[in-house]
């Protein structure tokens, strides 16, 4: 993998493959449009907007926060697109009253941010950060007084460097110190906080951070694989038993990155299906099958050796309140018998309409994750957490009339819709993201925000499509273009 690969993930193995295909940007209509029956929403329906700590806060060493992997990495050179970091981001430390006040003034009734584990716990263990909790009792009191429900994720990728440092996700112990920090929080927070997510992404954060390197930890060892997905699945259980224990209302989820597996060459290159049920088998059903099913898929066997203890499974398999959906794209992989991992990029269809990370543009990936949820795991509640579409890369300001984004968002809450019309019991959709961020190892070249923002004044612009989320989020009506 090449640098400039995002978060978004394993959708970006269509890199590999973008000279093949036609960069359009996000609004070209094509043959992945959904077909739907009603473009109303539920009432009930939740609109909100999501965003992560690492990338908004800033104020890296404010109130005693502690240094993160993210802080180490970032320093790193070469680490970093554009040689930036998020010692500012948007800023959002200190001014998370206006993003509140931006969330309001879109009529959203949810944010989901996340809590910085090294903000409560600075080493990850041991002595608790009471200023560091305190801002996370402002923030959620302010979105309270605004009316908007605040959903936190406890881990979104910025390890605290003190537990990295005895092994991090690779070591069992920080399953049971994510356990800790759970019951920290929810003890401190739990009695108006009631809307709470474990883990973001943690496939990425695995493959990621600790195969390819491209992400903090920075780490390319494949031998490294099954502990720390175990461990993060471990310690995700760990901390829903702790999470009950503390506060028995709270609803309680996890957020994954769920995407389609598909052979390079389409569905008749026989030959590359191995690699893509592979893929498929360590990106989406290691983190789904322990939870909801008790069991891992047969290939994470021999990577699980020596990791996988007696009742392990059964600490892993908690109820949830609901499972958040993560999309983007799907993944194009090839067979490679060269490869350790006889796994290779393999490029999406020719002439596939695609985004700025060279990934297809494919609502239609959206409806097929979603029924695959609703038909092979007990079609548990579920919302969408996120999904957005970036600006085309570059180190300019935003782009404010942002009509590609309107059609993204668009076709893909018609495969949402559509979902829900075949029976999915899905809840609310947040798109990703309120402000142009700092955007993990591409930086600010990157641009994900229905808010624009001067990185020189810190001047924040909505977009044409923070007006147009604003008008489906009020009326619960999809406009048909």
């Amino acid at each position: 993998m090449g640098k400039g690969i995002s978060r978004r993930a394993l959708g970006a193995l269509a890199v590999g493959g973008a000279a093949s295909a036609t960069l359009s940007g996000c609004d070209r209509v094509g043959p992945t449009e959904a077909t739907i029956k009603s473009r109303r929403f539920p009432n009930d329906f939740v609109w909100g907007v999501a965003t992560a700590a690492f990338q908004t806060e800033g104020s890296p060493t404010a109130d005693g926060r502690g240094p993160t992997i993210w802080d180490t990495f970032e320093k790193q050179p070469g680490r970093i697109k554009d040689g930036s970091n998020a010692d500012v981001a948007t800023d959002s430390y200190r001014r998370y009253a206006e993003d509140i006040d931006l969330i309001a003034g879109a009529g959203l009734k949810a944010f989901r941010f996340s809590i910085a584990w090294s903000r409560v716990l600075p080493t990850g263990a041991g002595s608790v950060n009471a200023a560091g909790l305190d801002h996370y009792d402002r923030l959620v009191d302010a979105c309270l007084a605004k009316g908007i429900t605040p959903y936190a994720t406890l881990f979104h990728w910025d390890l605290p460097q003190a537990l990295q440092d005895k092994g991090g996700w690779s070591a069992r112990d920080t399953a049971n110190s994510f356990a800790d920090y759970a019951a920290t929080v929810a003890a401190r927070l739990g009695d108006r906080l009631k809307h709470i997510i474990t883990l973001n992404e943690p496939a990425v954060h695995t493959v990621f951070g600790h195969v390819l390197g491209e992400h903090a930890p920075g780490l390319k060892d494949i031998a490294l694989l099954g502990p720390t997905t175990h461990h993060m699945n471990l310690g995700q259980g760990l901390a829903i038993q702790a999470l009950r224990a503390a506060k028995g209302d709270l609803r309680i989820g996890t957020t994954q990155a769920l995407q389609p597996c598909r052979p390079a060459g389409g569905p008749l290159a026989f030959w590359n299906r191995p690699a893509s049920d592979g893929l498929d088998a360590l990106w989406n059903k290691a983190w789904l099958d322990p939870l909801l099913k008790g069991t891992y898929p047969a290939a994470m066997g021999d990577f699980l050796k020596g990791h996988l203890r007696d009742g392990d499974l059964e600490i892993i398999r908690q109820p949830i309140d609901f499972l958040g959906v993560n999309y983007y794209a799907p993944a194009y992989v090839k067979l490679d018998l060269a490869s350790p991992s006889q796994i290779a990029v393999g490029a999406p269809p020719k002439g596939a309409e695609l985004d700025a990370f060279g990934r297809q543009i494919d609502p239609s990936g959206l409806a097929e994750v979603l029924e695959r949820v609703r038909r092979d795991y007990g079609n548990p509640p579920v919302l969408i957490t996120e999904n957005g579409c970036s600006d085309p890369f570059g180190d300019g300001p935003g782009v404010i009339d942002d009509g590609f984004r309107v059609q993204y968002l668009r076709r893909h809450l018609e495969a949402v819709k559509s979902a829900m019309e075949a029976g999915s019991r899905i809840g609310g959709y947040f798109a990703w993201t309120l402000i142009d961020n700092w955007e993990w190892d591409i930086g600010y070249t990157s641009k994900f925000g229905l808010v624009a923002m001067d990185r020189a004044t810190g001047v924040r612009t909505p977009k044409a499509s923070y007006g147009w989320f604003k008008q489906v989020a009020t009326t619960g009506l999809l406009p048909a273009t």
